[in-house]
């Protein structure tokens, strides 16, 4: 038997792409790389992305076309190219980012978006380069704090790529799966869908050149921290907590989380959040509503630096529900104290990267 070029089109005309139910030759998935020698035959199939879900099913059914319509003697290799780049590997995916920052904390309710909000904004008027990344897959609260609910996400091809072009405000570049999903409705989904979607998130976006990119990142411990950990080479960790017992106890949990020998992502330093309330008719008053310094006696007992301890005024809660953070205005009491963080963090940073090697990724071994 002798094979020629037609012989095999027509057998992969037989195979269709499940991802829109043409056959591969009229989705022009064939590449023109077709060699014939004796009964041996190779080709190309060209897929859009190289993570195509059905790329593997796809090479499968071409070969079994091939031995079923022209001949079960036939030795077949097939190579697969994609249209887009690939996505860079782990540890690689953002080598403009200087400085990736998480903000964490052991629960939720402590003020750990705000912070890590006002923290993005206080650097970018500082004069850095900044971007957020809400990565709160599940409860994303970024839009919101920069009033950017109905934003609107585009891509563009870059450098073979097609890459999500983050939404801006205050000079930051913010990303978040909130400006996915409906805000209305609970996001339901399985540990490696947000997973992959984080991923996304962070790789598949266009960053750009940045001082710092600060990680929003979910309460506790879980496999979105995994993913980052495995994903981000993280510069340092920001611990969030109030000063109450409970949220302590957390807090300890946080910071062995980051201190894990397989870990190993240095503690840059505590925020005490809602250390205490300040009325604005007396703003010489504090009242210590949920206790007074203990984020202060955590640092000390975990030997880590006491950033920043930032008062509760009426006006941050409404600022972040209008969608402008405290510290777009470097005058108010709030706002001084996230601009004070931010220097805290920037020192902090600055001493890490001169006292320590970079972060390693956690690798994952069976």
């Amino acid at each position: 038997m002798q094979l020629y070029p037609k012989l095999i089109m027509d057998a992969l005309a037989t195979v269709r792409y499940p991802g829109n139910g043409k056959n591969l030759v009229e989705a022009e998935m064939i590449e023109d790389d077709l060699r014939l020698d004796g009964m041996k035959v190779s080709f190309s199939i060209i897929f859009d992305k190289p993570t195509d879900p059905f790329m593997k099913s796809v090479v499968k059914a071409a070969e079994t076309a091939i031995h079923t319509y022209v001949s079960k003697e036939v030795e077949v290799t097939i190579n697969t190219k994609s249209r887009q780049a690939a996505r860079p590997e782990p540890g690689k995916m953002l080598p403009q980012v200087k400085n990736v920052i998480a903000v964490s904390s052991g629960k939720g309710g402590v003020g750990k978006s705000t912070v890590s909000a006002n923290l993005a904004v206080a650097l970018s008027l500082q004069g850095y380069k900044v971007g957020l990344l809400d990565t709160d897959i599940f409860g994303p609260s970024v839009p919101k704090m920069f009033h950017l609910e109905n934003e609107q996400i585009y891509a563009w091809e870059k450098d073979g790529r097609q890459l999500l072009i983050p939404a801006e405000k205050y000079g930051v570049k913010i990303l978040s799966i909130g400006f996915f999903v409906n805000p209305e409705t609970a996001t339901l989904w399985r540990g490696g869908m947000a997973s992959n979607t984080l991923k996304q998130l962070i790789a598949d976006a266009d960053w750009g050149e940045l001082d710092f990119l600060v990680l929003d990142t979910p309460p506790g411990t879980s496999d979105i921290h995994l993913t980052l950990l495995q994903n981000l080479a993280i510069t340092g960790a920001v611990i969030v907590s109030t000063p109450q017992q409970v949220a302590l106890a957390d807090a300890r949990k946080g910071i062995d989380m980051y201190r894990n020998e397989k870990v190993n992502v240095p503690i840059l330093g505590l925020v005490e959040n809602m250390s205490w309330f300040t009325p604005a008719e007396l703003p010489e008053n504090r009242y210590y509503l949920f206790g007074k310094e203990g984020v202060k006696r955590l640092a000390e007992e975990m030997d880590t630096p006491l950033l920043a301890q930032i008062p509760i005024v009426q006006s941050i809660c409404e600022a972040g529900d209008e969608g402008e953070p405290a510290a777009v205005n470097d005058n108010t009491l709030t706002g001084l104290a996230f601009h004070d963080l931010a220097r805290a963090v920037v020192a902090a940073v600055e001493k890490r990267n001169t006292e320590q090697a970079p972060t390693e990724i956690v690798e994952i071994t069976k």
